[in-house]
């Protein structure tokens, strides 16, 4: 159990890498970000901060309102936070191209990217330790609002996070609307085609992983002292 928990961890990273690595293309098309990005990269004209450092510092802020919200915390959720920009910001640093100045084009490059994004939270939630910040912020929400479908939880709480990044200057265009509306289809289709289904993972939080580590390890000290 320990070993197929410290392999997660590698499985969580890569994971991340992937999807890091779809989050960039959509940058990279240039016709619009969607709302969370919006937000990294207007905070990032406003400050020293590049985009990675800003999303990075907006992922541990819901990161605290998760666990003020009492909501399921796994090490995978504390890796998304503290990794995920970073890796978005490694492989913006990495790209030799030119900036994309074809509409259609941009379109073509984004929906590759919500392709690369889907892949990389299938590997990343069959690690089982959690699933990302904003996610468990969304599923806190939710539960404050019962009444209200969690569709509508969700664009309500993306209409805020986009209107303070567009306030801060955050590009928003034809991409903004197609990852709003679409990035969920393109994310269930793949699902389909890989036979992957979130819904049934069940996962652990940083308590029950740490418990199981700590109990991995004085058995096996047990075993050695007898």
């Amino acid at each position: 159990m320990r070993r197929s928990i410290i392999l997660g961890w590698f499985r969580i990273v890569i994971g991340l890498l992937v999807f890091a690595f779809g989050v960039h293309l959509t940058i990279f098309a240039n016709i619009g970000l969607a709302p969370w990005d919006c937000l990294g990269m207007g905070i990032s004209l406003h400050t020293p901060l590049n985009y990675g450092i800003a999303m990075t510092c907006i992922a541990i802020v819901v990161l605290i309102i998760d666990i003020f919200m009492k909501e399921r915390i796994g090490y995978g959720t504390v890796i998304d936070a503290l990794l995920t920009g970073n890796f978005v910001q490694m492989f913006n640093s990495l790209n030799p191209f030119a900036e994309n100045k074809n509409t259609i084009l941009g379109i073509v490059i984004m929906l590759c990217g919500f392709v690369f994004m889907a892949f990389g939270m299938a590997i990343y939630m069959k690690s089982e330790q959690g699933c990302g910040p904003r996610d468990a912020l969304l599923v806190g929400l939710g539960k404050r609002m019962p009444k209200i479908p969690i569709g509508i939880v969700e664009i309500l709480l993306w209409a805020v996070v986009l209107l303070f990044g567009w306030l801060l200057g955050g590009p928003v265009g034809i991409g903004t609307l197609i990852s709003t509306f679409g990035a969920g289809l393109v994310l269930q289709a793949v699902y389909s085609v890989i036979h992957f289904e979130p819904r049934k993972m069940k996962h652990r939080d940083v308590r029950e992983i740490t418990k199981i580590l700590f109990t991995s390890s004085g058995s096996k000290k047990q075993k050695k002292d007898v």
